[in-house]
């Protein structure tokens, strides 16, 4: 990728508001804007300052009265000199300044190329990118919050203190190995060694543990409601989200596809999906349902399967039960306003139609998942797949060491296995950025950013 030339976008959002703005960044940023603005002489002025003028065309004539903030490198977001331009809000006039300005020889900017250029020009980490368009995605404050810790380096300073510990261990071996005349060395025995590994892969046990409630917290939970027909899914979606997004009737088989939903409990969000009864039908429609909803249970991270309290258990409901036994699941006797006929261990009773039991069930929701103490737990954690691939690898290869370590293999054959977690734990914070990585990664950020 090229990072010498000058790019532009609209960094604002599309349609009509107050303003929009224009993002300018590259070492021509300030000249190539100056010759289609007219004002103050863009480049004789000091760093970080705001210019009224106005955007003109090749011949002259006005397009927009506009504000020019005028940054010079390094200290802007990308590193590069910067012109960020404050335009009337409307669609058209905005397209045709961010036209006038690339008829000067500006590229267009790809999706978050600004975000690529800072990481490239060390003006942050990779896991700090990351979080930028984090902190545009969020959906809930606790998303928000994660993000914000991963942009204050919160999240790559934990990852810096485990390759501190690493390089420590790494370069003790390394004199041993190298210099084994120092007497004043300390030897890497395996009675020091193997604690420090140890701790090490306890540590990132915890922090993959932890990260992966974060992940949950950012990209929500994929929440399957499941049941025979008429057990009362539908009335469950609509009673936990107060909205009336699922039709429902006393006609089993109302429900005929798999109706969506979102759901925040307390700060985690729910992508609840209600599905068609899984049963044996002859109904060409309904089947097409029934084999959407057996693919949904398949990848659901949390499953609710409702069964009606005030009929004994059927064959149907023992299918369910062993079909999901292996699930995180929650199991819900629904219809607690009528006298009950089935029990079960383990339960949440609730009523759709007169609301009973549904605080209770949200709290089950949360302590299945792990997540009560969502309102105090520390959200300083990895959030990403991206990052906790590496960290898995990371640990992977510390456990091949430990076991090399137990066998009496010598230092020097080992040591390579903690180079390699090392390495991969600064690939999480982009120590060496491969280019398809890069692209990959900043291409899903919006334009402009």
């Amino acid at each position: 990728m090229m990072v010498d030339d000058t790019i532009a976008a609209i960094a604002t959002a599309y349609g009509t508001a107050a303003i929009a703005m224009v993002r300018i960044s590259g070492p021509e940023a300030i000249s190539r804007f100056s010759t289609v603005f007219k004002g103050r002489d863009l480049n004789k002025v000091s760093s970080h300052t705001v210019h009224y003028g106005s955007v003109t065309t090749n011949g002259g004539d006005v397009i927009d009265d506009v504000l020019v903030t005028v940054m010079k490198a390094p200290k802007t977001y990308t590193g590069e000199d910067t012109v960020e331009v404050s335009t009337h809000g409307g669609v058209l006039v905005t397209k045709q300044v961010l036209e006038r300005i690339l008829e000067t020889g500006i590229r267009l900017a790809n999706p978050g190329e600004f975000t690529q250029r800072a990481f490239l020009n060390g003006k942050m980490d990779l896991v700090q990118a990351e979080s930028v368009m984090d902190v545009i995605s969020a959906q809930s404050d606790k998303a928000l919050k994660i993000a914000t810790h991963g942009l204050h380096k919160d999240i790559s300073k934990l990852i810096e203190n485990l390759r501190d510990r690493l390089l420590h261990i790494i370069a003790g071996i390394e004199v041993n190995i190298d210099y084994p005349e120092y007497d004043d060395a300390l030897v890497m025995s395996r009675e020091i060694v193997l604690p420090a590994v140890d701790a090490l892969i306890l540590d990132m046990d915890i922090l993959l543990r932890e990260s992966r409630k974060n992940r949950m917290i950012k990209e929500g939970v994929k929440t399957v409601i499941v049941g025979r027909p008429n057990v009362g899914k539908s009335s469950l979606l609509n009673t936990l989200t107060d909205e009336d997004k699922a039709i429902v009737t006393d006609i089993p088989g109302t429900t005929r596809d798999t109706v969506h939903a979102f759901l925040d409990i307390r700060g985690v969000p729910l992508d609840l999906i209600d599905t068609a009864g899984i049963r044996d039908t002859e109904d060409t429609v309904e089947k097409i349902g029934v084999m959407r909803s057996r693919k949904a249970l398949d990848e659901a991270e949390l499953v609710l399967l409702v069964l009606d309290r005030s009929v004994p258990l059927t064959e149907e409901d023992k299918t369910l039960l062993s079909l999901t036994e292996n699930k995180r699941r929650l199991i819900i006797l629904n219809k607690a306003d009528l006298p009950p006929k089935t029990t079960l261990d383990e339960t949440v009773t609730i009523s759709t139609l007169t609301g009973t039991g549904i605080r209770t069930l949200e709290d089950a929701i949360l302590r299945t998942l792990d997540l009560s103490d969502i309102g105090d737990r520390d959200l300083k954690f990895l959030s990403n797949d991206r990052q906790t691939d590496l960290v898995i690898k990371a640990r992977n290869a510390l456990k091949d060491a430990r076991a090399a370590i137990l066998e009496d293999i010598p230092t020097d054959i080992y040591v390579t296995d903690l180079t390699d977690a090392w390495n991969r734990l600064g690939d999480i914070l982009g120590e060496t950025p491969d280019d398809a990585l890069l692209d990959t990664l900043f291409s899903r950020f919006c334009l402009g950013k």
